[in-house]
């Protein structure tokens, strides 16, 4: 029968004055590791010794104990309890809890020191996470507990944070279920049943990242970078009841707005008394829009402002500023670093110089009074204010020449082009019956009275004669033809209302009545812009002079602006063609339009891809079928790539195939410029084709009546 096994007996423990303790050589600690002595020492002072010290006795050379003990393991707790000493905190005889085991034991001192190191364990992270919290619901503040634990007070909130995500999710983690950097990422969201429900999307993902779970609890959310968020301020955001999400582990740009119909109320809010202010000033109308739409001032005059040279007041104070900056420019000029209120202070003086300097711009109150303005906001989030737009039906009527006042409605009244001159004549006829009968009388009349109007009968011959010559000549003369159609066009472009000129063709600038958002940012619509105003800039002010003006520019200009002012013609618009007839437009008519805009586009290379389109959630994915978003991965990166979101649902499915397709390079059918049939290419100028004569050829051999005429192409 086998031997009960002895049962143990554990080392007696006892308080042992410090000043009969000695560190022990036998300790296997040697290198700095983890919370030094002077953290240690504040902890045990705060809290006194939570665990005993392991000690043996110390042996004279006959192997009797001395009195004194050493301290195999536990040597940082040692040295903690010896820096208290030293600054008095701790009695030199204060009595030290130790475990006291034999100095002959059969295990070494050394095997303790070595254990007693390797068998701790620190704390789980989740443990750590819940410990914190626990202390912070206790009552002790953020920074309290930082300081305690030697840590900053982001590293407490940091572990809160993660204390605070789903209980579901945290028994995952414990299991090592997902990464610690996994649960870092759906801290940016308090919503727990959200939370699970991102955690069970990932298990069918195939991508699992931390960026991924992220950017699927942020997706109804709005980013504090938006120009909307900067506009209004965080701050007024949050004071209207709003609440931002912030991520603590990475960099998030001010986080997200949980609340997007509130801070829109609040754009509109912000917006509104802008538009007031700005309305008080004597406009007939303020709109206040957020995104202002592309080719918003499709049919509107701009008023232009009225400048104000400055006054000699202003320039006198503009010496005395300059004088002021120019003193504080020679004091710093030898600093190494110049103070930021000194630079603010150089900086305002210089603001207020260029104010007074270029003097001060205003409108007349007579044209602000059919004129308004529109209040919006700009890819920055600065308040953007587009003023002097005059509406057509705004227009004042034009009136009555003063000279004509005195002569018969008849005469005076102006006869359109092309109108039947047959009842004035008719009705001349019957009115001169009498006359006709005496032609002394007549004569004596026109003494009597003087030289009367042409009748307008004579002048509509006459002018149709003059019309049908002109024509001819235009038609030889190229080059003037040409300056005739671009003035026609900069009229309709440039000057709005201004009709003076003597050709019926019109410019007709396409609108865009149903446009995606944020069109107007497009880079096509920035630089169609930018060089609009470029244009503008160069051509006079007044219509009737742009004539001269336009004959002044050189062959290369002249086409650079025809082609400006010719675009904004296009149209290559799809419309739903209406069931009956409405003679406006069929679906015969669109069919037409868009294969000579796809003839076009083969002409000048149209690549939507360099233009800057991407295939998004918001511009394309959300707005189609799942089949569609498939057959659109599949097309621009395989049949495995798409076979790899098709058990998604369809937000999941928009998002991840925007992800997936951003480089891809694919375009809808739609934005394709497709291989059009032999007969399009009829109307194609090939690339190497010769551009006709008076493109070509200078225009001095031309007859143009001596005027020097640069031509219109190279």
């Amino acid at each position: 029968m086998a031997k009960a096994q002895p049962k143990l007996v554990l080392a007696p423990a006892k308080g042992i004055p410090f000043n009969q303790l000695v560190l022990s050589q036998s300790n296997v600690r040697r290198v700095k590791n983890g919370v030094s002595i002077e953290q240690l020492a504040a902890d045990i002072e705060r809290r006194g010794l939570l665990q005993s010290l392991s000690v043996r006795p110390v042996l004279d050379e006959q192997g009797n104990e001395t009195g004194r003990f050493q301290v195999p393991a536990g040597g940082r707790r040692f040295g903690a309890l010896e820096m208290l000493v030293r600054r008095k905190r701790l009695a030199s005889d204060a009595l030290v809890p130790c475990i006291v085991k034999p100095a002959d034991a059969a295990i070494s001192a050394e095997e303790d020191s070595y254990a007693e190191n390797t068998h701790r364990e620190a704390l789980h992270p989740l443990d750590e996470f819940r410990g914190m919290k626990m202390l912070v619901e206790q009552g002790d503040g953020i920074e309290d507990v930082a300081a305690r634990f030697h840590v900053t007070p982001a590293v407490v909130r940091q572990r809160l944070k993660l204390a605070s995500v789903s209980p579901a999710l945290h028994e995952v983690y414990a299991a090592d279920g997902m990464s610690l950097e996994q649960l870092m990422a759906f801290t940016v969201c308090d919503d727990h049943a959200r939370q699970e429900q991102v955690w069970e999307l990932v298990q069918s993902h195939h991508n699992q990242s931390a960026h991924f779970i992220r950017a699927r609890l942020n997706e109804s959310t709005v980013p504090a970078r938006d120009p909307r968020a900067l506009f209004v301020g965080i701050d007024a955001y949050v004071a209207g009841g709003g609440c931002v999400l912030r991520d603590l582990f990475e960099e998030d740009r001010g986080g997200w707005l949980q609340d997007a119909a509130l801070l829109d109320r609040l754009v509109l809010e912000k917006l509104g008394a802008e538009a007031e202010r700005i309305g008080s000033q004597g406009w007939k109308w303020v709109e206040a829009v957020i995104d202002l739409p592309y080719g918003f001032a499709h049919g509107l005059r701009r008023i232009e402002p009225l400048h104000t040279p400055p006054t000699q007041e202003d320039l006198t104070e503009v010496e005395s500023l300059h004088a002021q900056a120019q003193a504080l420019e020679d004091e710093w000029a030898n600093a190494d670093e110049i103070p930021d209120t000194v630079d603010a202070q150089i900086t305002a003086l210089d603001e207020r110089i260029a104010q007074l300097a270029g003097g001060s711009w205003s409108y007349d109150p007579a044209e602000m009074a059919i004129a308004g303005v529109f209040v919006t906001i700009n890819r920055t989030g600065a308040l953007e204010v587009e003023a002097g737009w005059v509406r057509t039906e705004d227009e004042p009527l034009v009136a009555p020449d003063p000279d004509m006042e005195g002569a018969d409605d008849r005469e005076r009244e102006p006869v359109a082009a092309g109108q039947d001159c047959s009842a004035d004549a008719g009705s001349a006829e019957a009115d001169g019956a009498g006359a006709r009968a005496s032609a002394e009388g007549e004569a004596t009349e026109e003494d009597e009275e003087g030289l009367k109007p042409l009748p307008d009968r004579l002048v509509c011959e006459l002018t149709a004669e003059r019309t049908l010559a002109l024509q001819d000549a235009l038609a030889g003369n190229p080059a003037i033809a040409f300056a005739a159609v671009l003035h026609n066009f900069v009229l309709a472009c440039f000057y709005h209302g201004r009709t003076e000129s003597c050709l019926t063709l019109s410019l007709n600038k396409v609108g865009f009545a149903v446009q995606p958002s944020g069109m107007q940012h497009s880079l096509a619509a920035r630089a169609i812009e930018a060089r609009h105003a470029m244009w503008k800039e160069q051509l006079p002010r007044s219509d009737k002079e742009l004539w001269d003006a336009l004959l002044l520019l050189d062959a290369g200009a002249q086409a650079e602006l025809f082609a400006h002012c010719a675009a904004y013609s296009v149209n290559a618009l799809f419309e739903v063609a209406p069931k009956y007839d409405n003679g406006r437009i069929s679906a015969h008519m669109v069919e037409r339009r868009l294969a000579h805009a796809n003839v076009l586009a083969r002409g000048v290379c149209l690549d939507l891809v360099a233009a800057g389109w991407t295939p998004t959630a918001e511009n394309f994915f959300g707005k189609v079928t799942k089949a569609r978003i498939l057959e659109a991965v599949t097309e621009g990166r395989g049949a495995e790539t798409a076979a790899l979101i098709d058990h998604l649902k369809k937000p999941d499915m928009a998002r991840e195939a925007e992800r997936l397709m951003a480089d891809a390079g694919w375009l809808p059918e739609p934005l394709r410029t497709p291989e059009l049939p032999a007969q399009a290419e009829l109307l194609e100028v090939s690339e190497g084709a010769a551009l006709p004569a008076f493109l070509t050829v200078s225009g001095e051999g031309a007859d143009s009546g001596g005027i020097s005429l640069a031509i219109a192409a190279e």
